[in-house]
């Protein structure tokens, strides 16, 4: 990618003029040392950070085409690596030993897993092949300079695979077809911005292709393999989604004849739908429909569709019989956000549940015995998981008559006495949202007297299409008010002290930190930023290729005056001499997302203006911190930071 020097047109304002002066000056930040687990001894109270980060779960967990297996990601090693599981016992296998996996697919033989991994969360991926007992491995794509991958699908004999790639320019994603055996691709498709296949039709040479067009919006397309030719199915003038079926299970699933395929989308509603689509009429038909999102799609043994239905942050598990035309009753499950995965040749699916008692149980449930078994249990690291805190769903009136939401959890140790201070955890995006799922590191300020509430202001996805463009373009300053109302309804609500409240945030949630302190310097005492964007213009302009077309709904296009203009005025950076309280940033130096430099531009006009600035630089990290070592480096360090500000007034 094109790196822009921060300052090069940051405008003439007399902050940024100040910042851009600034720039040489030496920030001194603050690089993880060597790390020795220490957890402490089992009955202290409260646990050490450790043992909430060693509370480890299944991963991504996706079912074998037979049944017989499941794959998942695990990090016991302090890297995710791919493990293998046996359904019908016996002890779960690591299969690969190099770096992090980023994703990883079954071929539809089952024989053997496609995976990639990159180098330091620069996510520049090479592709590997690896069998099923780990002994066979081999490179199949090699990492390219500047090529940002997304694997689509592989065709039905398993031969070839989809995948988009920005190595023909670094900045847009065409779409490629490589022979699984010698390694070559072809392009097949160029496309601007972002093109991603998804899935292959059983029957011909069809491609399901979308285009990001938004954050949580899209156009959508069948692409031949073969004669490359684009035929557009869904491309509506208003925002739609058609991709959301990520999170566990594919977006797509064709039937067995490729007649048809379901998916979810939100076109022409406010809620994402389960529909099908048929090809020869082109009709859309509705198959479920409710007031919540549906997500998570999948076909086991080409007879039973199941999905996830999104209810306060919540999954509900449904599945219906498609030869019996009727819905089946689902088991009793542990409430969480589930991972779901169906095997192709047999009635069988994996349930993954996350929740605020587990990182990751998985479940099979044979769908003709309708027999449900665990078959891999979390390893808490000793935390008693009757002590976790279940967190409750709040609808908050907004200052303009929108109803927002969040998520509380209240710490049980307080002094009845007493209020527990607050911390704010704004989700990333800014199209996320906050669910009811793992959580150890805010697990772990519960167990320190800390109440953590999880916003979910406008923006964010899982509250309909409507809630979703509340904060588009002009109005992206109507979401870190709704922090402020939300701050006022708990104080109201008076369960917490909202006199002792701190806002932490990463990504676009880094972002959120750094706009409110500035915007309202009088309502939190202390922020927590994580490789957030500190200047839109400069922070638009690097952003990676995977970032840019979905940046154009929701920003506007930053290469035209009129966005510069207003980015100028309305970035964090132009309000960073009214933060007046103290800001612990972090970023990692291999960040492909957002350029350290605008946690850099935050940290040095704070400095300036003698407010505290503590900035802790990973060096071996990107977008995140997937490192055992450094994450418990960076959240002692954190846990000392909110402490120090909670507890000192």
């Amino acid at each position: 990618m094109t790196k822009i020097k921060f300052g090069i047109i940051l405008g003439l304002s007399a902050v940024l003029i100040t910042v851009r002066t600034l720039a040489q000056e030496s920030l001194e930040p603050i690089t993880p040392s060597d790390e020795k687990i220490s957890v402490g001894l089992a009955g202290e109270q409260p646990p050490d950070i450790a043992r909430f980060l060693l509370a480890r779960g299944a991963l991504n967990v996706k079912m074998s085409p037979d049944g017989k297996h499941v794959a998942f990601l695990q990090s016991y090693t302090g890297s995710r690596q791919l493990w293998m599981l046996d359904v019908n016992g016996g002890q779960p296998r690591q299969i690969t030993f190099g770096n992090g996996v980023t994703f990883f697919e079954w071929t539809p033989s089952g024989q053997r897993i496609l995976y990639g991994a990159d180098n330091d969360g620069n996510e520049q991926e090479s592709y590997y092949l690896v069998s099923v007992d780990g002994q066979s491995e081999r490179l199949v794509l090699p990492a390219v300079s500047g090529g940002f991958r997304q694997f689509g699908a592989f065709s039905p004999d398993g031969a070839r695979f989809a995948y988009a790639s920005t190595e023909r320019n670094g900045e847009d994603f065409d779409i490629y077809i490589a022979d699984l055996v010698t390694g070559k691709s072809r392009m097949i498709f160029e496309g601007k911005y972002s093109f991603i296949p998804h899935a292959w039709s059983p029957t011909a040479g069809t491609l399901i292709v979308t285009e990001a067009v938004g954050e949580d919006s899209d156009n959508l397309y069948l692409l031949d393999v073969e004669s490359s030719v684009l035929t557009t199915l869904f491309k509506p003038e208003s925002m739609a989604n058609f991709s959301s079926g990520w999170g566990g299970g594919q977006s797509f699933q064709w039937t067995d004849k490729g007649d048809a395929f379901y998916f979810s989308t939100n076109h022409d509603r406010d809620f994402l739908a389960l529909v099908k689509y048929d090809i020869d009429s082109g009709a859309l038909i509705e198959i479920a429909t409710p007031d919540r999102d549906v997500q998570k799609i999948n076909i086991c043994a080409e007879r039973y569709l199941t999905w996830a239905e999104n209810a306060d942050g919540m999954d509900i598990l449904k599945v219906r019989d498609l030869r019996r035309n009727r819905m089946i009753k689902t088991p009793e499950l542990p409430e969480g956000i589930y991972n779901l995965s169906c095997a192709s040749d047999a009635p069988a699916i994996s349930i993954q549940v996350s929740s605020h008692t587990t990182p990751g149980d998985i479940y099979l449930w044979d769908l003709k015995s309708r027999n449900v078994e665990k078959i891999y249990q979390s390893t808490m690291a000793g935390l008693d998981q009757s002590r976790l805190i279940k967190p409750e769903a709040l609808t908050i009136p907004g200052r303009d008559g929108v109803m927002l939401h969040g998520l509380l959890y209240l710490p049980d140790n307080t002094p009845s006495s007493e209020k527990p201070p607050v911390l704010f955890v704004v989700h990333g995006g800014p199209t996320g949202e906050s669910r009811a799922n793992w959580d150890p590191v805010s697990q772990f300020h519960l167990a320190h007297g800390i109440a953590i509430f999880k916003p979910n202001v406008r923006g964010s996805t899982g509250f309909g299409r409507s809630y979703l463009s509340l904060d588009n373009r002009e109005k992206r300053l109507d979401s870190v008010r709704d922090l402020i109302d939300m701050l006022d309804f708990l104080e109201k609500d008076g369960r917490v002290d909202a006199n002792r409240a701190a806002v932490k945030g990463g990504s676009y949630g880094g972002y959120m930190v750094n706009a409110v302190l500035g915007e309202y310097p009088d309502s939190f005492i202390a922020g927590v930023s994580l490789f957030g964007v500190g200047d839109w213009v400069t922070g638009l302009q690097v952003a990676s290729p995977a970032l840019k077309a979905s940046d154009l709904i929701e920003y506007g296009d930053i290469r035209e005056q009129k966005w510069i203009d207003f980015y100028t005025e309305n970035s964090p950076i132009r309000n960073a001499g009214k933060i007046n309280v103290p800001v612990l940033y972090s970023h990692g130096a291999m960040d492909p997302r957002i350029n350290k430099a605008e946690t850099e531009t935050m940290v040095r006009a704070l400095r300036a203006n003698g407010v505290e600035a503590p900035y802790i630089l990973m060096p071996d990290e990107g977008h995140g911190w997937r490192k055992l070592s450094n994450r418990l480096f960076y959240f002692r360090q954190e846990a000392e930071f909110l402490k120090k500000h909670f507890y000192a007034r």
